[in-house]
């Protein structure tokens, strides 16, 4: 499977797979495309509040938020370090083509990793949405 025209060579790749579910993150290694760091809301510490969600009525659209988003920027950004990855790669246009309300709620995750001392490249221009 080939990079997006968007990255850089050699770049670790953070990928997002949202749903009104969870929330996925992943990083892919540059030489193999297989996930070296890997992060989502379905995590056990995040079960009691999902099947909480889950239960309520009337039930929630949205089963994460972006406190959640936020939680987990920070394990992906410890995971990251712990696996001697200190820079990631995002397809900038891939997240641009998100519904407003996505960009809005990931955007947490996003200066959680970068709080945690990795950098994102491609996500300075998301940064700014309100």
């Amino acid at each position: 499977m080939a990079a997006p025209a968007t990255t850089q060579t050699g770049a670790h790749l953070l990928r997002l797979v949202l749903s009104c579910r969870k929330i996925t993150a992943q990083v892919t290694s540059p030489n193999t495309d297989s996930i070296i760091a890997m992060a989502s809301s379905t995590e056990q510490e995040f079960i009691a509040d999902y099947k909480a969600k889950l239960n309520r009525f009337p039930r929630s659209q949205f089963l994460w938020n972006s406190k959640v988003a936020a939680r987990i920027g920070e394990k992906m950004a410890t995971r990251l370090k712990e696996v001697g990855v200190s820079s990631v790669q995002i397809d900038a246009q891939e997240e641009w083509s998100r519904p407003i309300h996505y960009r809005k709620m990931v955007r947490p995750f996003f200066e959680r990793v970068k709080s945690g001392g990795v950098a994102v490249s491609g996500a300075e221009d998301l940064i700014f949405l309100g």
